[in-house]
């Protein structure tokens, strides 16, 4: 019999060498315009033109931004999948108007899922603490620290002081493609220096 912790090794290895083959491809092939921002300038212009686009189509959310201690956006993630699945981006966080890091938005799943998409997600940090949580992690998976609510027509209608206690507002939007099965809880935000 197999060593149970061998398996479990071999098929992490292989989800990742699968997820990195199949999002290789869906960009050679399959989503045009895909490409990666290779400057801290890109991803910062990619990120804030994202931004306004928000506001503009959605301006509740910038009634949420002015009340937002920091707004990290990702202008493109990138999600491809056909039984295993993977993502990434490249995005800003801004305090104000004011760019003061840069971030990575990955994750690879493994489940019933297919097709590919790209769209962008803008997260409002609502206070301190959740932000400094950002951080301060080596990394934030999302779906374990600062609680996350996902920014809908719904919450939009009742913003108010109690609403706006919530850690993070995560406001998806520029949905282009299709992708059955994947959600963003189990991505990994981490911060880079491009």
């Amino acid at each position: 019999m197999a060593n149970p912790n061998y398996l479990k090794r071999f098929r992490s290895r292989l989800s990742r060498g699968l997820a990195t083959g199949l999002l290789t491809l869906v960009s050679v092939t399959g989503m045009p315009g895909m490409a990666w921002a290779d400057s801290a300038q890109q991803i910062r212009q990619d990120s804030a033109k994202a931004l306004q686009h928000l506001y503009a189509v959605e301006p509740s959310t910038k009634e949420l931004g002015d009340k937002a201690v920091a707004v990290l956006v990702f202008p493109k993630i990138y999600k491809a999948g056909l039984i295993v699945g993977g993502e990434h981006g490249q995005g800003t966080l801004f305090k104000g108007k004011e760019p003061v890091a840069y971030y990575d938005i990955s994750a690879m799943s493994l489940g019933l899922q297919a097709g590919a998409q790209t769209f962008g997600y803008a997260l409002f940090f609502m206070n301190q603490k959740s932000l400094n949580y950002l951080d301060q992690s080596d990394g934030w998976a999302l779906g374990s620290g600062p609680s996350l609510v996902l920014w809908d027509k719904s919450t939009a209608s009742s913003l108010s002081t109690t609403t706006l206690t919530q850690d993070v507002f995560a406001v998806p939007f520029g949905a282009q493609g299709l992708m059955a099965g994947m959600g963003l809880e189990g991505s990994k935000i981490s911060n880079i220096k491009p």
